[in-house]
């Protein structure tokens, strides 16, 4: 030895994959789960920053896979399989079993499900969204009247439910006649409670975040412009599956300075509000008078490379799609005092 010290090289970072795989497409049913290319590309991004990666299917079996895989860390992109909750069930295993995990927490992800809920956070921080009402089956057979209380058009949409399922061109209700339609075949169709809210007739964006605390980052916002179509401008399910038809999104938008930071402001303010972690994906619409509604966050964007609105926001601020998923990782292994490998280690 020539009395120089050799450090050991730091154990490789085992990091887990929670995944739900779309085998569906026949309908929405399954629109929120991923395509196996999204699972590969989240999976090559992480191995490229040094670790290792274990697949975790997020079917019956999970807690079983955890237990036999014991990753250090999960990155989370599972959506559940059942109930209002299904998005806080594979973070409610994990923190169970106390291992780390990418994201916000089960309690964080159950709330924002909830349109309603949601918008109720919102409004006690300042942050202004459409006026809407939750129907219930019953409430909707209750009611004694047409005036409701909101100005039509309404949009209507299942009230916990993600990637606009349940929402479609024919989702607008110009009249109490076609309300009702609209929430019989949402009761029918999704077995759960619909959000009627007043329909903001604008222009849409949405804002990418990414990071906790100080450091938290949101992207300039995207704008979602929609190209020559008929009816309403929404973006549905439909439109999703075909946005290079429909859909150019524009980054950052033609807007004032000062309502790009406006829009920007509200989606910290929102992040904040649910105690969101790690990364997020709010939206919103503005009126013909300029004025900016918050519609939604969602705490469980879409990873998608080249579909996904999330890493399409990031992208247009230079972003690439790897550098992007290894700062969700960094951004929650910084949280429990842990680290990505070093450098140097990565290169043996």
């Amino acid at each position: 030895m020539d009395g120089k010290s050799v450090s050991s090289p730091a154990r490789t970072l085992r990091v887990g994959l929670a995944y739900n795989l779309k085998r569906s497409r026949t309908s929405d049913s399954e629109a929120e789960f991923d395509e196996p290319a999204t699972v590969e590309a989240i999976s090559a991004a992480v191995r490229a920053g040094g670790c290792d990666v274990v697949p975790l299917e997020a079917d019956e079996a999970f807690p079983t896979k955890l237990q036999a895989e014991k990753p250090d860390i999960v990155f989370n992109i599972a959506e559940g399989r059942h109930g209002r909750d299904r998005e806080g069930q594979v973070p409610a295993i994990l923190e169970y079993y106390g291992i780390p995990f990418t994201g916000s927490d089960s309690t964080t992800l159950g709330m924002a499900l909830d349109k309603e809920l949601t918008k109720r956070i919102a409004a006690s921080y300042g942050i202004r969204s459409p006026r809407g009402r939750v129907f219930s089956p019953a409430s909707a057979r209750a009611e004694s009247g047409t005036d409701i209380g909101l100005r039509y058009p309404l949009i209507v949409k299942p009230n916990a439910e993600g990637s606009s399922k349940g929402i479609s061109d024919y989702s607008i209700a110009h009249n109490y006649n076609e309300l009702q339609k609209l929430l019989a075949d949402g009761f029918r169709l999704y077995a759960q409670d619909m959000l009627a809210e007043e329909f903001i007739a604008g222009r849409e964006f949405t804002v990418a975040l990414l990071g906790n605390g100080p450091g938290l980052r949101a992207f300039p916002p995207m704008e979602i412009a929609f190209r020559d179509r008929r009816g309403e401008n929404i973006y549905s399910y439909e439109v999703k599956r075909d946005f290079q038809k429909y859909i150019s999104y524009e980054c950052p938008p033609h807007l004032d300075a000062a309502i790009i930071d406006g829009i920007m402001d509200m989606a910290r303010g929102v992040f904040r509000a649910l105690s969101c972690r790690d990364l997020a994906r709010a939206d919103f619409r503005m009126s013909d008078n300029g004025s900016i509604y918050f519609i939604e966050i969602n705490p469980l964007p879409g990873l998608a490379p080249g579909y996904s609105d999330f890493p399409m926001a990031a992208g247009f601020s230079g972003l690439a799609y790897d550098s992007l998923v290894r700062a969700v990782l960094e951004a929650a292994l910084g949280r429990y005092g842990m680290a990505l490998p070093a450098a140097e280690g990565r290169r043996r």
